[in-house]
């Protein structure tokens, strides 16, 4: 019996050889070219007022990573957001093929992630432009110069209704050089 078990092992082991590497998929490749043209193009972002206006509209066709920790996440998330701490994302489930769009505090760990599935062939990957900082200041507490003109007025009514409509609160005029924090919903 040892001698039948000590031959289909070295018979195993020979075949290991042949098959392949128990590393396949451990390691990915990455067209440095195309990232860049994506990079600079611009093509992977998506900026906090159009991503509030999926939300609003109810689009589904999007996955809405945080990438934070758990206790940051509880303090306050983007609806709709799922949290994913990056350590955790080659293992989280999504599929190739669906529009992601990751964030973060401001922008770096979201970046590191994209590279990470971009180099795994996700295709649909973006970054919210800021990350939570940018969709802070330009959705839940958007703010108007007190010399605004009236593109820029326009705009800022529209962006009123889409603070509130997330629990924030706009604000015009300056403080005097000194930022007040506002409570987050």
């Amino acid at each position: 019996l040892n001698q039948k078990l000590a031959g289909g092992a070295a018979l195993l082991g020979f075949l290991a050889v042949f098959v392949g590497s128990p590393y396949t998929g451990a390691t990915a490749t990455v067209d440095s070219e195309d990232l860049a043209v994506l990079v600079q193009k611009e093509v992977d972002h998506v900026r906090p007022a159009e991503l509030a206006d999926w939300i609003i509209q109810g689009k589904v066709d999007f996955r809405l990573i945080d990438l934070r920790d758990a206790k940051e996440y509880g303090e306050y998330h983007i609806p709709m957001a799922e949290n994913v701490p990056l350590p955790e994302l080659n293992s989280y489930g999504l599929t190739r093929n669906e529009k992601i769009i990751l964030y973060s505090d401001g922008g770096i760990h979201s970046a590191q992630a994209w590279f990470l599935l971009k180099a795994q062939k996700y295709r649909g990957v973006y970054i919210l432009l800021g990350g939570l900082e940018e969709w802070k200041d330009s959705v839940l507490f958007p703010s108007m110069a007190q010399n605004a003109g009236p593109e820029e007025k326009a705009e800022f009514e529209k962006m009123k209704e889409v603070s509130k409509f997330f629990g924030g609160s706009p604000r015009t005029g300056t403080t005097g050089g000194t930022e007040v924090q506002a409570a987050l919903p």
